[in-house]
């Protein structure tokens, strides 16, 4: 009777450990002390990048989920604020390597910053539906009544003369992007060339020095918040790829 009791307790706590493997595994593979930054797309707020901020968090991440003024400032003021808190929460969490995950503007703000500043603790970054060449959306509404409501960095992010993607060269550290390609943007259908996430274009996604980059069906707006969009980022920041043979 007493080796039956041992044998089933023996049962019982293997079968803890083993529900258990999973979620040690998942963290083991973030680095003690990594922090993630999450930067949120023009017109957001942090509640956007919510969920990325929860499943990150149970992966072992250390995370800051900035919210910005998007719609007040231009992209340089904006960069130097957003990114520059995100680094300075980071550090006061005596974190290691300091990762990014970006929607939107906010891989343009983390673009510029880099440019200007340098950031030893730099890790890995995934950058969700950025307009690293712009957005032929911008050039078709920049003086349209209404579009004055997305600010200076709005106007920012075209192809033309006023765009700040001009000056900014190739990036220069462990990047994957992920792109969109579901349109339900009637007005994308006419002035954006080829597979688009109903804002930004597949090919202006992309950017010289990446490690990686995959397009998935999901829409600009809701990209950040879509799980199979959630496990690559995660699994590029652990990993420095992303799941399975998807890369494009």
């Amino acid at each position: 009777m007493l080796k039956q009791r041992y044998s089933m307790s023996n049962l019982c706590m293997w079968l803890v450990l083993f529900s258990l493997l999973p979620a040690f595994g998942h963290a083991a593979n973030a680095a003690v002390n990594d922090c993630v930054v999450l930067l949120h797309g023009l017109a957001r707020i942090s509640n956007s990048m919510g969920e990325l901020e929860r499943k990150l968090e149970r992966s072992g991440f250390e995370v800051v989920n900035i919210k910005y003024p998007s719609r007040q400032h231009a992209v340089t003021v904006l960069a130097a604020d957003a990114v520059g808190r995100g680094v300075a929460q980071c550090r006061e969490k005596r974190s290691g390597r300091i990762h990014f995950v970006t929607h939107s503007l906010g891989g343009i703000l983390l673009r510029v910053y880099v440019q200007e500043q340098s950031l030893d603790e730099l890790g890995r970054v995934v950058m969700l539906g950025p307009p690293n060449q712009g957005s032929e959306l911008v050039d078709a509404l920049t003086g349209v009544p209404g579009f004055g409501f997305f600010g200076p960095a709005g106007k920012q992010l075209g192809t033309g003369e006023e765009s700040i993607l001009h000056s900014l060269g190739a990036v220069d550290f462990e990047l994957g992007v992920i792109a969109g390609c579901v349109n339900i943007n009637p007005l994308a259908l006419f002035v954006i060339d080829g597979p688009n996430d109903s804002i930004v274009s597949v090919a202006s996604t992309r950017v010289a020095g990446m490690a990686a980059h995959i397009t998935l069906p999901v829409m600009h707006s809701v990209m950040m918040r879509d799980n199979e969009v959630i496990e690559h980022s995660i699994h590029f920041l652990q990993t420095g790829e992303f799941l399975g043979e998807l890369t494009d």
